[in-house]
């Protein structure tokens, strides 16, 4: 006879291992998957790790709900709010709601909220505004720690991420940025392994946008490029503008982070963007965009045939070599692992001392509010175990 081991019930908070505090800003897509994820991995984590993830601050630009402990019920309160589209300054049916002042800036609000916070809590950005980046710096000053989602801290000014990350030395038991370039695909966890090996890396070459990967799968297939932009618009893989999209900026803001991550020194102006369109396209409405797109046919039809009479195919890719960070349309070839890529998924190539030809590559899902958090989630797992902030 066969004997399994029943499952035990999860430890109460209290008998817990590890308490780990942790503050929420933004409660968009991404931070209300996130809440859940959390809530929904209670019995997991502490099965697994002892874990328990207390929820002290949840903060979007309007106001937050902050306690020692927020109960998970209060937790689904809010997320019941937001979800309804209302703002978290107008939470009722228990203490602790904290509304912005008149007249005070979203970053000076969320700098009070994290200066109230204990030291070690997890500061987690899911935002994509450059109001955050007071708060972060803050936090970390404060001897708190921070996961992000947000590209723009990370993407903005050098001497910001410096701040951040730390320069000359790297703070890697304080801060966690994975989902910052691809959801939950583990970029920045295998770019920080190559460096910690003394692996140098010569050449990354990716695609980054979900978007743009459909957009040049479709051009492979032979399909007219206003159709298929035209189609990713109705489906909603595009921004409600596609030109946020086939502009290409936020693909040189993730392959700036990987760069930076490096080691290269260098801001947004040094990196060589070539948009989807031209540059008087830039200025039409979104309807007009949209009209004058059969204009493009014809080149990018050019483009598409010319790659594949020469055994390739077109990708938007992002290529970070010889101190030059590129980021357009490029022709590689069909046997490359850029070249075997199809649909949305997002893939990284990592070219080292060790991966000379055959490179290290991540390859998966780049987009999507439940990968986002799931990569979240994992780094703030992680953060939760290393070595205490405030440690000499």
């Amino acid at each position: 006879r066969r004997y399994q081991r029943r499952p035990q019930p999860p430890l109460p908070p209290y008998q817990m291992s590890r308490t780990t505090n942790f503050a929420l800003i933004g409660t968009g897509g991404v931070g209300r998957a996130l809440l859940e994820m959390i809530m929904s991995s209670r019995d997991h984590h502490a099965s697994t790790y002892g874990l328990w993830l207390n929820a002290c601050l949840v903060a979007d630009s309007s106001g937050a709900i902050a306690a020692p402990s927020l109960a998970d019920a209060r937790l689904r309160d809010a997320l019941k709010l937001k979800e309804s589209g209302g703002k978290l300054k107008d939470m009722s049916g228990g203490d602790g709601v904290v509304a912005r002042a008149d007249g005070q800036t979203p970053s000076d609000f969320l700098s009070q909220l994290v200066d109230g916070l204990a030291p070690d809590t997890i500061v987690v950005d899911c935002t994509a505004t450059d109001d955050t980046s007071s708060a972060l710096e803050s936090a970390l000053a404060k001897g708190q720690r921070v996961v992000c989602a947000n590209k723009k801290p990370f993407s903005g000014t050098q001497a910001l991420y410096d701040a951040l990350v730390g320069h000359p030395h790297r703070h890697i038991q304080r801060v966690r940025h994975e989902s910052t370039v691809g959801a939950g695909l583990p970029v920045i966890a295998a770019l920080q392994r190559l460096t910690a090996a003394n692996d140098p890396v010569k050449r990354v070459a990716g695609t980054f946008s979900g978007t743009l990967g459909y957009v040049m799968t479709g051009l492979q297939e032979g399909r007219p490029f206003s159709a298929i932009v035209t189609e990713a618009k109705e489906l909603g893989y595009t921004e409600p503008d596609p030109r946020d999209d086939l502009g290409g900026v936020d693909v040189a803001r993730k392959a700036l982070i990987i760069a930076r991550g490096m080691g290269w020194r260098m801001e947004m102006k040094d990196v060589a963007v070539e948009p989807l369109y031209p540059a008087d396209f830039a200025s039409l409405s979104v309807d007009d965009f949209m009209k004058r797109l059969p204009e493009l046919d014809a080149g990018f039809a050019d483009k598409a045939s010319a790659a594949k009479a020469q055994g390739q195919t077109l990708r938007y890719a992002a290529s970070i070599e010889d101190g030059k960070l590129t980021v357009g349309p490029q022709t590689v070839a069909l046997t490359s692992p850029l070249g075997s890529l199809s649909g949305t998924d997002n893939l990284v190539e990592f070219y080292t001392k060790w991966y000379p030809e055959s490179p290290l590559v991540v390859r998966g899902a780049g987009a999507g509010a439940g990968t986002t958090a799931a990569g979240i989630l994992a780094d703030m797992v992680e953060l939760a175990f290393s070595q205490s902030a405030n440690t000499k």
